[in-house]
């Protein structure tokens, strides 16, 4: 079994540039308070002109992007990549004039590089990371000495090169560490809001469900009224009048609204006093399985107390996280099956519970483990975005409900949905004050 596609969502990878220009006004006031104390508080001699006019390089970029592009706009991937270059190269420059890798803030290499793998692509995170790498390597050979005061000690090229690779390793691990966690949160939240868009889809089917039963309801006295009043016009003409033709073609045109409202009453069937109405748990499943019902699949529902339980039958709120949730799943067990698909639904006391199982091939266990999370597909080379599973997971959640994912014993697979009876019987049917979190 597996989740249905899912238009593919782009990830939120563009970073404003507002963002990119406070965090270089921060390095610029560092920059510039870290050279000022050292060379006169601390009496270091540095070489200022160069070192300062490196930092004035970076603060007249910061002012001429401010002044060129609104702080608002969002960089592109390619040009959020040269912005973080440049500081990359600027605090090589000045590494390399104080010092290289004996000066304690080139520890500050790590900082563009983790920068980078939160808000740039794969490809342009490793850039940086590869820059950052080879502007350390440079700087440990090609570099000023460190201005010390007297005589400069000596230390051993062992403890240079235990340096440079602490720090290669250490911008190796952040830029993975970080990229994988911002990589995960980005993938969340693009899964949440496809989420979110299925329950919008369904509440507005399910919402123009019930404004078409309240129509057909309200024009069902006034048509009534028409059909009485042309079959009375269709008797009441002689059969030589020219316009029996019309009155029949009048009659047959209400028979065909009539047949029109009745399909538009369909769609609202069950629904009563509120919008969304209640049905017996059977009633649900059957309301979810419906759309998925075809020719060439047995899809059965089959509603029995748990064994030694004389329980009635609960009921349950039509909610559009429940119709679709639970749909998504039916949905996947009718694409994998091979001919059968039973939806069980047994309660007692305390638990409802909703078994989908199919005889189809099952899940991989590669695929077992993780299913519920996002973007999780055995399918992703045709296209398959891996979401919906996730979705039904999290729509079902939503509504007190818990799911676990299993192979059969022999064939299919097998999907538990269970909810706690008191939960699921005091769930309002309103939906809208339904909420999605990350």
């Amino acid at each position: 079994m597996n989740e249905t596609g899912q238009d593919r969502l782009p990830e939120a990878r563009h970073v404003r540039l507002r963002t990119l220009i406070l965090i270089r006004w921060v390095a610029v006031s560092g920059q510039l308070v870290s050279i000022l104390v050292i060379h006169f508080a601390l009496s270091f001699s540095l070489p200022l002109v160069p070192l300062l006019g490196a930092v004035a390089l970076s603060a007249a970029i910061n002012l001429l992007a401010t002044i060129l592009r609104p702080a608002d706009s969002r960089l592109s991937d390619g040009e959020a990549t040269l912005f973080l270059g440049y500081d990359v190269i600027q605090l090589a420059f000045l590494i390399a004039l104080t010092g290289g890798l004996e000066n304690p803030f080139a520890i500050l290499f790590l900082v563009p590089a983790g920068i980078s793998a939160t808000i740039l692509r794969l490809r342009s995170a490793a850039a940086i990371t590869s820059l950052v790498i080879i502007c350390a390597t440079l700087v440990a050979f090609l570099h000023q000495p460190l201005p010390w005061l007297g005589i400069a000690p000596s230390l051993p090229p062992l403890y240079l090169l235990a340096l440079w690779v602490a720090l290669v390793l250490g911008t190796l691990f952040i830029t993975a560490y970080a990229w994988r966690v911002a990589s995960e949160a980005r993938r969340m939240a693009n899964a949440l809001g496809a989420t979110q868009m299925a329950l919008s889809e369904e509440q507005s089917l399910s919402a123009l469900g019930a404004l078409a039963a309240a129509a057909a309801h309200q024009l069902g006295t006034p048509l009534a009224t028409i059909a009485v009043v042309s079959r009375e016009l269709e008797s009441d003409l002689p059969a030589s009048s020219p316009h029996l033709e019309d009155a029949k073609l009048l009659v047959s045109e209400v028979a065909r609204c009539r047949e029109i409202l009745g399909r538009l009453s369909a769609l609202g069937e069950g629904e009563e006093v509120e919008p969304f109405g209640r049905l017996p748990v059977s009633g649900l499943a059957e309301a979810a399985a419906a759309p998925h019902r075809n020719d060439t699949v047995t899809l059965e529902v089959i509603a029995t107390p748990s064994e030694g339980s004389d329980a009635t039958e609960p009921s349950a709120p039509r909610r559009a996280e429940i119709l679709h949730g639970l749909g998504n799943v039916i949905e996947n067990a009718v694409q994998f099956c091979t001919n059968r698909v039973e939806v069980v639904v047994t309660w007692d006391d305390q638990l409802i519970t909703m078994e989908v199982m199919d005889d189809g091939p099952g899940v991989a266990p590669s695929v077992l483990m993780r299913l519920g999370e996002p973007y999780v597909s055995s399918r992703r080379k045709s296209g398959r975005m891996g979401l919906g599973v996730f979705i039904a997971k999290t729509l079902l959640e939503r509504t007190g409900a818990s799911m676990s994912f299993f192979n059969g014993r022999q064939y299919g697979a097998r999907i538990v949905i269970t909810w706690p009876r008191q939960v699921l019987e005091a769930l309002s049917a309103d939906q809208r004050d339904v909420k999605l979190h990350g």
